[in-house]
């Protein structure tokens, strides 16, 4: 079972009362960035090109844990950068599930052996460790030999210790689904809880712009592989049936994208964890003040080809919930991987793309320079 009955059940309930109380936009998993810093430099993240004195910063535990609150979705994904660079992080893990919310510590498991001694298992932890595939791709993927054997080796170490492990997997153009579901089996040979699947976004900031999935392509490929293994119903995945559906190109859905909330040592991120257009100070203020409708495939150039899960599952979640039969369905029979595709969304209305990243890394470094004299000037008196 990819997700836990438990989780199921407290995070359907929470869905439930939002419902009830008639509130149409809420948050299903808020990202929690704590630092950007990375011991990678994979050629496909848009993460790793900030100046130093911004990878040098940490969000605190306070900040993290106020967050969490601010927020309210049921389940947190802790990502970054590396966030086991953060030397507070089992603080901040230890507050969240001392809330009940669920945690996905996202990681690329090189420090994960040297650092599970400070985590604890649990129904509400699961290790998010990232695996782009077997060893030729996954190497290949993270720009460093030697990665996906550290992370098989945490893997088998935290399921011998009783730690609940998934494995979260980007796929790119130049992913063969044969070879996709090979590493799809291997994966369940040793026993991780789930498996966690996306087409990679392009990032406009990263080293490598030539491998990201096009809609048409990913859609295609995701029926190739999901045909290898009984419409996906040979793998656990901790994610909705519908969002595998839609990936093969069966449901015509819109992006929800204030379902996956991103806090990060900017603030809070408009509109979503992959586009940073723009930070809130509060996470109301994210959420009252933000031209949702100026975004999502249709809408904005930057979105035309995403089909990423951060923005996208919470669009199944809540059409599971909406429609459990159709969600029931899919999960029994498995997704279907031939026949024709739902409609693809019109792209003659998008508006064209902004780029205003430098000026949200020139007003941090101000901050950051700005405080630094502050600080200087306290010392010297």
């Amino acid at each position: 079972m990819g997700i836990p009955l438990l989780q199921k059940v407290l995070v359907g309930s929470y869905i439930l009362r939002q419902r009830i109380s008639g509130r149409k936009r809420y948050p299903l998993v808020l990202m929690l960035e704590p630092l950007f810093r990375c011991n990678l430099a994979c050629a496909g993240c848009g993460k790793i090109d900030y100046p130093d004195e911004i990878l040098k910063q940490s969000m605190s535990v306070e900040t993290a844990l106020h967050a969490v609150d601010e927020c309210g979705a049921p389940v947190v994904s802790i990502a970054g950068g590396e966030p086991l660079l953060h030397k507070q992080l089992p603080e901040i893990v230890k507050g969240i599930i001392a809330q009940r919310k669920f945690v996905y510590l996202c990681t690329n498991a090189l420090l994960m052996e040297k650092r599970m001694d400070q985590y604890e298992p649990s129904t509400f932890f699961t290790w998010s460790v990232h695996l782009d595939g077997d060893k030729q791709m996954h190497d290949a993927s993270v720009c460093l030999e030697g990665v996906y054997e550290k992370a098989v080796s945490a893997i088998k170490k935290a399921k011998e210790r009783g730690f609940r492990v998934t494995v979260n997997c980007t796929l790119f153009n130049n992913a063969e689904a044969e070879k996709v579901a090979n590493f799809f089996d291997m994966v369940q040979e040793l026993g991780v809880d789930g498996i966690t699947v996306s087409p990679g976004y392009a990032y406009e900031r990263a080293p490598d712009q030539e491998h990201f999935l096009h809609r048409n392509t990913t859609k295609k490929l995701f029926r190739d592989i999901l045909a290898r293994g009984r419409g996906g119903r040979n793998w656990d995945f901790s994610q909705s049936s519908l969002f595998l559906d839609f990936l093969a190109g069966n449901q015509n859905y819109h992006c929800t994208p204030w379902g996956n909330p991103t806090r990060n040592i900017f603030g809070w991120q408009r509109p979503c964890y992959l586009l940073g257009e723009g930070y809130a100070r509060t996470f109301r203020e994210l959420m009252e003040n933000t031209d949702w409708d100026a975004y999502g495939t249709g809408n904005y150039e930057k979105c035309a080809n995403c089909m990423v899960h951060s923005g996208y599952e919470a669009t199944a979640v809540n059409d599971a919930v909406a429609h459990p039969l159709k969600a029931l369905g899919v999960s029994l029979r498995g997704v279907r991987t031939e026949g024709e595709m739902a409609p693809e969304i019109p792209l003659d209305k998008q508006r064209p793309a902004q780029y205003m990243f430098s000026r949200h890394v020139e007003a941090r470094l101000k901050e950051i320079r700005e405080g630094k004299q502050l600080d200087d000037l306290a010392k010297a008196s």
